[in-house]
């Protein structure tokens, strides 16, 4: 039988109301194969994902490789100059054709040497001449839409998917004087897989309220969880952030507690004195920081499993000081710490969602990002849920706060 009925969709109505009235979403959406189908659907099918950072497609010929709920793709800087969003998946035999990164003049599929363009077009399949009403046209790879924000590269699956960046719009001003396209960084090794859901890494990511309990101790405790803020952003809006103020300018974690690298160089004195946590729902969340930015790539691979992309940017000069590397791994050696806490956190909480006794929890006010995450969540379950029931039924929409 299945799980997927009104009375489950309506459910979800006490997990967008007021922090202080709201409660979790029911344990089955981050543990039932069934459910993530729908989200499927829902979410990853409809939405901008991000798959990385442009430049590493800044030539033409360069590609990368990437995965978004189980679907292979590559991205690809073609002749002109433009970048392409393509399935890898070739349109004879479904072989794969393309793994990592590089640079190519074309794809070449490694089993029967179909060959595509850069921008995905089949120039030539061998061995077709007698096939019946074959047709070269009709056979490239799959398109998706592709679009770059500060730097970050996004595709969407809905080729009839509204722009990205006018609906991020509320977002701009809050991180302009960091200046995300311009902040470079080590390629990230490839994607971890983790054993929890998604949206557990992702709530995880942005709770204010854990951070002076799970991580206390003088690598976070500059960063307290009271000075937690969850601005209210357009319901338009793809994302959302929250801030937290700092005991001292350029806080960071590492054993000096400050800055190690260049500090942004446009930032305001109140950007210096607080953290910026911005959440681009279902794959791409940020923490930054005066001289750094951490990014974090989700992509969802079952109902109980997730790979992830662990970035870092900085200032473009911040590379070349002679004492980078030795800087670099005092920073990750302290994130590391912070990080392994929140990962055997992230395995336990999935335990329990797991559980029969796991609950529909409340919430603290320094959980206000959940609530935000919950609207951007149950908004686009409840328009998948009104597009299977059909129009005869009733809609159901989130009454927001006025």
């Amino acid at each position: 039988m299945t799980m997927l009925t009104d009375q489950f969709f309506d459910s979800f109505a006490s997990s967008v109301t007021e922090t202080e009235e709201a409660e979790t979403l029911p344990p089955a959406c981050y543990t039932d194969a069934e459910f993530f189908q729908f989200e499927k659907e829902a979410l990853f099918y409809r939405e901008w994902l991000c798959v990385g950072r442009e430049e590493w497609a800044e030539k033409p010929g360069d590609y990368f490789t990437c995965t978004h709920a189980n679907e292979p793709l590559v991205i690809a800087r073609d002749r002109k100059g433009a970048l392409q969003a393509l399935s890898s998946v070739c349109q004879h035999r479904a072989m794969l054709v393309a793994e990592g990164h590089g640079n190519t003049r074309a794809f070449v599929c490694p089993y029967h040497h179909w060959t595509y363009d850069l921008d995905g077009a089949l120039v030539n399949a061998p061995a077709m001449g007698k096939t019946c009403n074959f047709d070269r046209a009709k056979n490239s790879l799959p398109k998706l839409k592709i679009e770059v924000w500060h730097g970050f590269v996004f595709v969407n699956f809905d080729l009839e998917a509204a722009p990205l960046a006018p609906r991020l719009a509320a977002l701009e001003d809050v991180v302009a004087n960091y200046e995300f396209a311009k902040a470079r960084g080590p390629r990230p090794e490839a994607p971890t897989p983790y054993a929890w859901n998604w949206k557990v890494m992702f709530e995880n990511n942005n709770d204010g309220y854990h951070a002076n309990r799970l991580h206390a101790g003088p690598l976070h405790d500059i960063v307290p969880s009271s000075l937690a803020s969850f601005p209210e952003l357009p319901t338009e809006t793809a994302g959302y952030y929250r801030l937290n103020g700092s005991l001292h300018p350029d806080a960071s974690f590492n054993a000096t507690q400050r800055a190690v690298f260049a500090v942004f160089p446009k930032l305001t004195d109140e950007e210096r004195h607080r953290l910026l946590f911005v959440n681009l729902p279902p794959s791409l969340s940020l923490v930054v920081m005066s001289d750094m930015i951490i990014y974090m790539i989700l992509d969802a691979q079952s109902a109980q499993t997730h790979a992830l992309t662990f970035g870092l940017l900085l200032h473009p000069e911040a590379m070349s000081d002679p004492l980078f590397e030795h800087k670099l791994r005092m920073n990750n050696d302290a994130v590391a710490e912070i990080v392994q806490q929140d990962l055997h956190v992230d395995l336990l909480v999935q335990q329990g969602l797991n559980s029969k006794f796991a609950p529909r929890g409340r919430y603290s006010w320094q959980e206000g990002a959940q609530r935000q995450f919950n609207l951007w969540l149950v908004d686009r379950y409840w328009g998948e849920w009104n597009r299977r029931r059909g129009p005869s039924a009733p809609v159901a929409r989130i009454k927001r706060a006025s």
